[in-house]
């Protein structure tokens, strides 16, 4: 049994690593750590999980660490990377925020608009996209989830750069997410008059998952690869679907991806032809994929959906810490999807 602590565990994020780890046979929640609400039991801060036997929540420097042995930190960035520098070095982490996701510092200070207090720990951070980082994660310390929108589009593009099946200059990310991602902490923006019968496209041409997008999928094809992405707000509380339009053989791009995939738990492709439906992943750890041709000769469409707290955010970090600790990497993750 390991100990875990969630650090930010009043926030969307911190709430969902709460349901998904509640039922985990081998970690033990053993606190619960929250500021702004530190001293008051979980379930006057979310009462849908009253049932629960769980710790009060704490401030973060009540945190016994010798009681630890994992730490998810799901705070928002500019915070995490303040906490994590001072958790001891024996204590293994899953950050989810963005504060170690990339490699270069001016990078970082460049798409997010602060400063650093932890740039050593930068090298050695692993990048959690699990189905692609798995042996680097095994052996981690710090492990850095990915933002859900960025998660979406590699799960499509990253087999196909691997096989070299598109054109890397021909991109574009069509995107809709939930106003979940947005956080829990209010704001104008995500008032549910403002979201509710709208639908809008938003950090047009600079959105900070682009940083992602340039890092990854410009290792994988081995040169600089930038792609047109455009998020849209949708008026719903969770979930991603991505619409990648790209240059290439549909067929050829549909066998990439099932061979790369087939072996894998989470990430599920449809038959070709078909196309995902963020309400068929909602609440669950899966990834749907979808392949059409479109019309127009080498033009096709692949659409990626999944749900943003839970693959994109709080079930990734919980599958990555089971590798991490050395338990079956599927363990509390296997729940199905909510429908309707």
């Amino acid at each position: 049994m390991a100990n875990v602590a969630v650090i930010g565990a009043s926030g969307y994020t911190g709430a969902e690593l709460v349901r998904l780890l509640s039922g985990h046979p081998a970690m033990k929640l053993a606190c619960l750590a929250a500021d702004r609400n530190a001293g008051k039991e979980y379930r006057y801060v979310y009462p849908g999980l009253r049932h629960l036997k769980l710790p009060t929540l704490r401030t973060y420097d009540e945190i016994d660490w010798t009681e630890i042995d994992l730490a998810f930190c799901a705070l928002p960035h500019g915070t995490s990377h303040q906490v994590i520098g001072k958790i001891p070095d024996d204590v293994k982490v899953v950050d989810l925020s963005a504060d170690f996701r990339l490699k270069e510092l001016a990078a970082y200070e460049h798409w997010y608009g602060t400063g650093h207090s932890a740039p050593h720990l930068l090298v050695d951070a692993v990048y959690g996209l699990t189905e692609f980082y798995r042996g680097q994660i095994r052996d981690a310390r710090l492990v850095a989830c990915t933002g859900c929108n960025a998660a979406t589009g590699l799960y499509a593009l990253l087999p196909l750069l691997e096989t070299n099946s598109i054109d890397c200059d021909h991109i574009v990310i069509d995107l809709k997410t939930g106003v979940s991602g947005a956080g829990r902490t209010p704001r104008e923006t995500s008032l549910h008059a403002e979201v509710s019968e709208g639908f809008q496209p938003y950090n047009v041409a600079r959105h900070r998952h682009l940083a992602e997008f340039d890092e990854q999928l410009s290792a994988v094809a081995g040169r600089s690869v930038e792609v047109t992405f455009v998020p849209h707000l949708l008026p719903q509380n969770r979930g991603i679907l991505a619409t990648v339009y790209v240059q290439g053989n549909a067929r050829r791009i549909y066998e990439s991806l099932n061979e790369r995939y087939q072996e894998e738990t989470f990430v599920h492709l449809l038959p070709i032809g078909h196309v995902p439906s963020t309400r068929h992943v909602r609440g669950s750890n899966f990834v749907h994929l979808g392949v059409v041709a479109d019309r127009r000769e080498d033009q096709v469409m692949v659409f990626s959906t999944l749900d943003n707290l839970t693959k994109g955010s709080s079930g990734q970090a919980v599958q990555n810490a089971n590798l991490m600790l050395g338990f079956q990497e599927s363990e509390a993750l296997l729940t199905p999807p909510l429908f309707p």
